[in-house]
């Protein structure tokens, strides 16, 4: 085994997620590396036959929804290399993937964490500045093959682990949603490195990693999804701007939240009343302090 794949373990955190959808995923990782799934649940139904299979997988199970975050601190704590690989099931890794791994830890990049680019009709960047909301203007054709950034989208992390204290990164106050970018600020406050790779490539399948595109649960689905993105964007911001600065920049969609909602009922659209009736639901839960206590019963 090459040495510096030695010194990485890939983490995928699923919750009830297709089998097919994660095999994609696990065909995609080079078998030399080793895997850690972390079930969200008691139960994961094909875990004799994925180990069986992938002889490089181990799987467990966190015994409940831990959410995102916690799910990957769960798998992180079992970690014992020095770097980490943070995947969702719903990536599918391009070929050399892992022999560019290979070429920034042979050559010492430092870094804390390097994000990758998707893939999707055509190649761009999910990256970018605090200063500035919106990605960059990034081109791989012209631009080097890591450009130092402020934050990287969450679904495929190379982490050095060194540059942690501990292995529990990711703040458990989230359930869903920004706790990448939380976690890269407090790399920025600590003046740790955070890049985007146009080497590493990947295929994004979108919020298809979990039960979430199971047409069962579209509107369950729904509900989690607008109810966390609002709780998490006003608790984000509350953190790392203040309680003012936040309810600034949320007041204007809590309105906007609540004269959708009663616009959606009154017109009987019940899949855009639910979206905004959760949007509200969750920033007014944030607003108050209460915690990210939203679940879906399945």
């Amino acid at each position: 085994m090459n040495n510096s794949l030695s010194e990485l373990t890939v983490i995928v955190v699923t919750f009830k997620t297709d089998i097919t959808l994660l095999r994609n995923c696990l065909n995609s990782i080079d078998s030399r590396v080793k895997v850690i799934i972390v079930e969200n649940s008691k139960n994961f139904v094909n875990k004799n036959e994925i180990e069986n299979q992938y002889k490089n997988v181990k799987i467990l199970c966190s015994g409940s929804n831990l959410g995102y975050g916690s799910g990957n601190n769960f798998g992180l704590n079992e970690t014992a290399t020095r770097y980490a690989l943070i995947l969702n099931p719903d990536v599918v890794c391009r070929e050399d993937y892992f022999k560019n791994i290979e070429k920034y830890i042979d050559n010492k990049i430092d870094f804390s964490i390097i994000g990758s680019q998707y893939e999707d009709n055509e190649t761009w960047a999910p990256c970018g500045y605090f200063n500035n909301e919106k990605t960059i203007d990034y081109d791989p054709k012209k631009d080097p093959d890591l450009v130092k950034v402020d934050w990287v989208v969450g679904c495929s992390l190379l982490i050095d682990l060194n540059k942690f204290k501990s292995a529990k990164i990711f703040d458990e106050n989230f359930f869903l949603f920004f706790e990448e970018f939380d976690l890269c600020k407090q790399i920025k406050n600590s003046s740790g490195n955070v890049f985007s790779s146009k080497s590493l490539i990947i295929d994004h399948l979108g919020f298809k990693g979990s039960f979430a595109y199971d047409k069962d649960y579209t509107v369950e689905a729904l509900k989690i999804r607008n109810w966390h993105w609002m709780w998490s964007f006003f608790y984000y911001h509350k953190k790392n701007e203040g309680y003012f600065v936040a309810l600034n920049k949320t007041s204007g969609k809590l309105i906007k939240s609540f004269f959708k909602t009663i616009y959606y009922f009154i017109s009987f659209n019940k899949n855009e009343r639910i979206r905004y009736l959760y949007r509200f639901l969750g920033l007014i839960n944030s607003m108050t302090g209460k915690k990210s206590w939203f679940r879906i019963n399945l």
